[in-house]
């Protein structure tokens, strides 16, 4: 740890620690400056306002310390202000802020671009492409679908989420926040329906030949440009789709001539123990998005696949002002290095290993966890009534609540608003997750 970095690091401790009310006193005051000039429309889960954080620990600006179990939606997949990754921004800080690489690159780009072929599954040569945000990943990964296929149409599943722009808007399953009233959409998007073993009860051959079915008759191949799907979905509760179904759904697109597109913005990056999700079902997209835990923290996003897909845009018809930015270029280069040097791939398995078993105990206790899923370190509960198999929308918010009073953070999500995601950064200790589920168990035991 070098001396420019000791103050912030030395003073986040490495436990939970409550000293106020939350929120506290200086986030109250904060919270009331925020309300008069911050849109209503960017709403805070938890309105303490964060002064510093390392590793897997928040501390707000009364002095809270916080287990963070969300990792800023899994953006902070290495950990909060990791030394290399920090050290390598700011060096690059202090070299060149920008250039815009579509007048005059750099290094940096092409090195990012050089791992992302390299980690991404697939032995074939690929390109890629940086942007800035998931939903803009989204957004050229399907434009250049498009451009390839010179189809139209674009498929996604049940449950899905892929940003707010009015392309990822009209992407979305679930309507609520992301898009009501936000019309008219982008058009051409069709949803087809997806694996959920909970509830359909449906083997991987059998949710696949619904999918297909579906995207046969209501679409038809020959239009159709992509299918985009997220390997794990994110927003919509953790799905682990049935075994086989992926698969299946590549082995139609590739028959027909559709782009399989994996959305890997919140699964990739190491965060399940694998570089990408995709790896885990013998996946081998045309093209995978990444996003989120690509830069540490810092905006940078990319779309990276088959060369003659990546390569069917006319010069200049990618690009943007911003798009892979030479201190995010810095700082996912050295958050590539770090998942090596630390063995990030183990720890998602270790984290695996101890979160599961926790929550199945939770299980055991309480029966409105009606299912524990997730790989690596994107594990969920949801939870239903025991009797009826209803959602219970209510829970996780409640918990939330509780353990959000206790020092520990964690999201909700699910379409029925029903799931607890647990997405820690791949720095958290054994001791943090016991801990924290510990509190989320005392917090089910409150209810």
């Amino acid at each position: 740890m070098t001396d420019t970095l000791a103050p912030t690091v030395d003073a986040v401790p490495t436990e939970r620690r409550v000293v106020t009310a939350i929120p506290g006193p200086r986030s109250t005051e904060l919270h009331a400056r925020r309300t008069a000039v911050v849109s209503a429309g960017v709403s805070s889960a938890l309105p303490v306002y964060i002064e510093r954080a390392h590793g897997a620990i928040l501390v707000d600006v009364d002095g809270n310390a916080f287990v963070d179990l969300g990792a800023g939606i899994g953006v902070t997949t290495v950990g909060h202000t990791i030394d290399t990754v920090v050290e390598a921004a700011r060096e690059q800080l202090g070299d060149v802020l920008h250039t815009l690489f579509t007048i005059t690159p750099y290094e940096e780009y092409v090195r990012v671009c050089e791992l992302l072929a390299q980690h991404t599954p697939g032995d074939f040569a690929k390109k890629s492409v940086l942007v800035n945000s998931g939903a803009e990943a989204v957004e050229n990964g399907v434009k250049i679908a498009r451009k390839y296929t010179g189809r139209n149409g674009i498929a996604v599943l049940e449950h899905a989420y892929h940003g707010r722009t009015n392309l990822t808007m009209a992407m979305n399953f679930k309507a609520s926040p992301y898009s009501t009233g936000f019309g008219p959409f982008a058009g051409d998007v069709y949803r087809a329906p997806n694996s959920y073993p909970l509830h359909d009860g449906l083997s991987g051959a059998d949710a696949a030949k619904r999918t297909i079915t579906y995207l046969e008759k209501t679409v038809g191949a020959s239009d159709l440009a992509c299918l985009v799907v997220e390997p794990i979905q994110g927003e919509g509760g953790f799905m682990v789709p049935a075994d086989g179904y992926l698969p299946a759904l590549q082995e139609w697109c590739t028959a027909n001539g559709v782009v399989f597109i994996a959305d890997e913005i919140q699964s990739g990056m190491a965060r399940t123990g694998a570089y990408f999700a995709s790896e885990h079902f013998g996946l081998v997209p045309d093209l995978v998005l990444s996003a989120k835990g690509i830069a540490g923290g810092l905006p940078l996003a990319g779309v990276t696949g088959r060369a003659e897909i990546m390569d069917a845009s006319q010069p200049g018809g990618l690009g943007g002002t911003f798009g892979g930015n030479p201190v995010a270029c810095a700082a996912a280069i050295a958050v590539f290095e770090h998942i090596e040097s630390e063995g990030l791939l183990a720890a998602a398995k270790r984290i695996e290993g101890v979160l599961k078993p926790a929550l199945l105990e939770l299980q055991k206790r309480f029966p409105i966890i009606a299912e524990v899923r997730g790989i690596g370190a994107m594990i969920a509960i949801e939870f239903a009534d025991p009797a009826t198999h209803e959602p219970l929308a209510e829970v996780p918010g409640t918990v939330a609540a509780y353990a959000a009073q206790q020092g520990v953070l964690v999201l909700t999500a699910g379409t029925y608003g029903n799931v607890i995601r647990f997405l820690p950064s791949l720095a958290i200790t054994d001791e943090q997750l016991r801990d924290a589920v510990g509190v989320i168990g005392d917090a089910l035991a409150a209810i």
